[in-house]
């Protein structure tokens, strides 16, 4: 164990200084088709490994009466050792006179597929392995399958082990044959096929004279010949809002939005817009840890930036820059989905996607068909995804979410779908889907069809009570003093005969300082859990009155949806996060709270609330 240890991390340690280009490569395939034994050549072979470092374990393996192999060069994980597959990605390094190349070694057992993508999302070009003795296999074609998903059309295939079958060239064309009508099918064209015997160094880095009938490059020469993709830096500004900062300690006001440039360049002075809120603000300084002060930042790097204008956003945003292509908007998106959860993927389930810094609930709700990458064959009538499908259907989510389409901008292009706190399924956004609605007003439109209406009218109950019902939100920052103003109001009310009914349950539930809810998931529930009972309470009759820290425009809308027909009454105290979402009423000088009940209930009476003489 300890020599293996030992060399993986002689090989990512070791120097990488010949040229400045710099380019990710995966090796995939199925298990046991040779994909260490590959990469271990090329270590060896381009001379990247610590000197004396391969006579190291040559010697080590005679002294202990083991056969050498260079797959030895990248078993480094026990697990791999006592199951005989590799179980994560391994990390290596290699140079040639060209470029330094940080190659992946992904996993080719089907319960590894997940981890396989985790590697293939981040590469540029691909080397795919089948074992020329036993031909192309189920995880050969998910493979491929999941490279065409991921956008990486620079594939070299492999047909390794012709040692195996004698260096047949009538086996090496009918594999070939067999898989390139695969690849056909699902869009990718292979640079070339490459006949190798990795155990013997045969077509890695040169021929010999056992495939005199071969005249096409090495695996090696292929690697060099790969494009460099366009730098992201060149491509539209993409930083997706991973938390907000503020350092009230010292005195400081400024909000730090952080996150990882994606793509683009930012600079001081830009103008900036956020989505979905679609706020706008100017840079005022880009902030980074233990740095010399920045006046630009590009792709990769992790940053803070503050505005000139302070604004409220939230995580889960995607940051982009005024003048450049902006990012979609939408309820639905049309995918590709790989699934690899342990049960199958159903219609109406709830769901979470994550895609940049967001997560959001999404449900599946129309299958288009379904490819069953083992035999190829198609299905469109199937009404759940089962592991390992690979699906073209539409996800619909609660709330708007921001996004790239694939094709476009790769990284804000992709997503994971979480089951029961597990990744279980991911793909790419192939397109949006018009005229989209939210999950909220599908539900909507189910239940008004559905509810069952007693014989009093709506009306009539107004009349009665001597109030029109509504459902009062009071919002804003936490601690300043919505709970107290809404209690009084529901006193005063009460004690002037009106049906009212503070729903304190709120608090607890909705507040983003409260420790026990904290996640965007259950924020989202209780949203949709106080919509659902003021509903009832408001068709009742009622005037409800909640609290709700730091309501955004999102939540607002799913709240008067929820609400309908029946309207919402919007109070904000202190600085409010909501921008296109009409309040009615602002309180922002202090006051003391008799005169905070007061200005309230009056702008209630106003708005014809209140049917009597009442007022303060």
């Amino acid at each position: 164990d300890g020599i293996r240890d030992d060399l993986v991390t002689g090989v990512q340690t070791c120097a990488l200084p010949i040229s400045t280009e710099q380019m990710n490569i995966v090796i995939v395939g199925h298990v046991d088709h040779g994909k260490s034994t590959l990469i271990g050549r090329l270590l060896a072979d381009t001379n990247s490994l610590p000197n004396g470092k391969l006579e190291q374990i040559k010697a080590t393996c005679e002294a202990n009466s083991k056969p050498f192999e260079y797959a030895f060069l990248l078993d480094a994980l026990k697990d791999e050792q006592s199951q005989g597959i590799t179980i994560d990605i391994a990390r290596v390094f290699f140079n040639t006179k060209k470029r330094n190349y940080i190659i992946l070694d992904a996993p080719g057992h089907i319960e590894f597929l997940k981890n396989m993508v985790t590697g293939a999302a981040r590469a540029e070009a691909a080397i795919l392995m089948i074992d020329a003795h036993e031909g192309v296999k189920e995880n050969s074609r998910r493979h491929g399958y999941l490279l065409s998903m991921l956008g990486i059309r620079q594939v070299v295939v492999a047909i390794n082990k012709m040692d195996l079958v004698e260096y047949n060239k009538t086996i090496f064309d009918r594999v070939k044959k067999e898989y390139s009508v695969f690849l056909e099918t699902i869009g990718v064209q292979p640079i070339a096929f490459v006949p190798v015997s990795a155990f013997h160094g045969e077509g890695v880095t040169k021929f010999s004279e056992s495939m005199p009938w071969f005249d096409g490059d090495t695996v090696l020469t292929h690697i060099d010949s790969f494009k460099k993709e366009e730098s992201n830096h060149h491509k539209p500004y993409r930083m997706p809002v991973q938390d907000i900062y503020k350092f009230t300690e010292t005195n400081d006001t400024r909000r730090i939005i952080a996150g990882t440039i994606e793509t683009g360049t930012i600079a001081i002075g830009d103008e900036v817009i956020f989505y979905p809120s679609k706020k706008i603000s100017k840079v005022a300084t880009i902030e980074s840890f233990n740095t010399e002060k920045k006046e630009v930042a590009s792709s990769g790097e992790a940053i803070g930036l503050t505005l000139e204008t302070q604004i409220y956003t939230k995580p889960g945003e995607l940051m982009a820059k005024v003048g450049e292509p902006l990012p979609h908007i939408s309820y639905e998106l049309h995918v590709n989905l790989f699934w690899l959860g342990k049960k199958p993927m159903l219609l109406d389930k709830r769901y979470k996607i994550k895609c940049g810094a967001a997560g959001i609930p999404v449900y599946l709700k129309k299958i288009h068909r379904i490819l069953d990458a083992s035999d190829l064959s198609t299905h469109e009538k199937k009404q759940q995804i089962e592991r390992h499908d690979v699906a073209e259907c539409v996800l619909q989510t609660t709330k708007p979410l921001s996004f790239d389409l694939s094709a476009d901008i790769a990284t804000t292009g992709r997503f994971v779908i979480v089951d029961d706190y597990e990744i279980s399924g991911g793909g790419i956004i192939s397109k949006t889907v018009s005229e989209s609605k939210s999950r909220i007003e599908d539900y909507i439109q189910r239940r008004e069809f559905a509810w069952e209406k007693g014989a009093i009218k709506p009306k009539a109950r107004s009349e009665k009570l001597k109030q029109n019902p509504k459902l009062i939100i009071i919002t804003g920052p936490v601690g300043v003093g919505k709970q107290a103003l809404a209690k009084s109001m529901e006193e005063q009310l009460f004690k002037q005969g009106k049906h009212v009914y503070y729903l304190g349950l709120s608090n607890m539930l909705l507040s983003l300082g409260s420790d026990r809810f904290h996640t965007i998931h259950d924020r989202d529930a209780h949203i949709r859990q106080l919509g659902e009972v003021s509903h009832l309470f408001t068709d009742a009759g009622l005037i409800v009155i909640t609290t709700i820290s730091d309501l955004d425009d999102q939540e607002a809308t799913i709240l008067k949806l929820l609400s309908h027909p029946n309207e919402l009454i919007v109070i904000s105290m202190g600085e409010k996060a909501l921008t296109e979402f009409p309040v009615d009423f602002e309180l922002k000088e202090s006051l003391s709270l008799d005169r905070q009940v007061g200005r309230v209930l009056n702008v209630l009476k106003e708005k014809s609330i209140l049917l009597d003489d009442y007022s303060i």
